[in-house]
């Protein structure tokens, strides 16, 4: 009401000015021809129950380092696309070289020993036979020859174990993927357990919402989701749900996981995100989206006329939404037209406010 009146004596104070400039007052303009608008139409959608909910990447890991030294070679940083296999950083060698290059000299030398220790053990048996040494002086050359032949596997142990080691210089992709962080720098001394790369598979995601318990068996019986990601204006339907089967004693409320398919583009771990749970359908009034003027508390529509005027008109909003339009419980009829662009619409109603504003 206040609105009304403060429009209503603007439009007659405007209107004074122009008639004392000896002017007369601007006759209302024809409507826009290009003011697009649709129906608010009625049709059958999907009755959802939303919840907030975050991108997470279903394969995501952190490369760390398994041996000490410096960083030689870094080849990818944040954002770049690696294939799996690819090296990825380098740490100086040169230690480990020298110790499998050690563990191969021990080998050696146990190799040389454990062939004198079986050629021992061979004489020792002639003898023996030929009962020229004892039985006590044959046991003793069997036992140097076993003795020996352990050795000769704990050399080989060893020397994998410095090969194994020397491979871990160089780091390759567990699976094909996006770097999404490198915390280290060329040049860098990297030791055990140090974080050298994180990445993610965009190809894997998925996005977590947390729902009350008590709504988890609608969710079920529905067993379909699609997701609003709000940044993007983008709605994706989902490709499966997992409910987790468990939940918090403090909240009374459970993880729900919908995989997104394998094709979305430009959607990160960690972005924001709307899921939206079918659990029914009914036929109920639409308008769009971009029809829907948000002013503070007003919540509002143009509404183009019989005269093809738009006529600002408040509306009351349901929670029923897709990506076409949202449920309209009140202030507008099946079959009326709404202006898709209000800004346009409001300019295109300014003059018609002021003709009919009164002298």
């Amino acid at each position: 009401m206040g609105r009304g009146l403060l429009a209503a004596a603007a439009a007659a104070g405007l209107s004074a000015v122009i008639a004392a400039c000896g002017a007369k007052a601007p006759q209302a303009s024809a409507p826009s021809a290009a003011l697009a608008s649709a129906p608010v139409e009625v049709r059958e959608v999907e009755l959802t129950r939303s919840a907030e909910a975050v991108v997470e990447a279903v394969r995501q890991s952190t490369v760390s380092s398994q041996i000490a030294g410096r960083i030689v070679d870094l080849r990818f940083d944040v954002g770049d696309f690696v294939k799996k296999g690819e090296v990825i950083a380098r740490i100086d060698e040169r230690a480990a070289t020298q110790a499998l290059a050690q563990s191969e000299a021990q080998v050696r030398a146990a190799e040389a020993t454990l062939a004198n220790a079986r050629a021992q053990y061979e004489r020792s048996r002639e003898l023996f036979a030929q009962k020229f040494i004892s039985q006590a002086a044959l046991d003793k050359a069997e036992a140097d020859y076993k003795t020996a032949e352990s050795q000769m596997r704990a050399m080989l142990a060893g020397a994998g174990q410095a090969a194994t080691e020397r491979s871990f210089a160089t780091i390759v992709a567990p699976y094909s993927g996006v770097v999404s962080a490198r915390p280290v720098q060329l040049g860098e001394m990297a030791t055990p357990g140090k974080p050298i790369m994180t990445g993610f598979d965009p190809s894997s995601l998925r996005v977590t919402a947390t729902v009350a318990s008590g709504e988890v068996p609608a969710i079920q019986a529905g067993g379909k989701a699609r997701v609003e990601i709000p940044a993007l204006g983008r709605w994706i339907e989902a490709r499966g749900i997992t409910i987790v089967p468990s939940a918090d004693p403090r909240t009374h409320s459970t993880d729900v996981r919908i995989d997104l398919p394998e094709d979305v583009k430009g959607v990160f771990p960690g972005v924001f995100a709307r899921a939206h749970f079918v659990v029914g359908r009914a036929a109920l009034p639409m308008v769009p989206h971009e029809a829907v003027l948000h002013r503070s508390e007003l919540t509002a529509v143009y509404v183009i006329g019989e005269d093809g005027r738009p006529q600002l008109r408040q509306v009351r909003l349901g929670t029923v939404s897709d990506e076409r339009g949202i449920e309209v419980l009140a202030g507008l009829r099946p079959g009326e037209r709404v202006a898709l662009d209000p800004i346009r619409a409001g300019m295109a109603a300014a003059p018609a406010a002021i003709a009919s504003a009164p002298d």
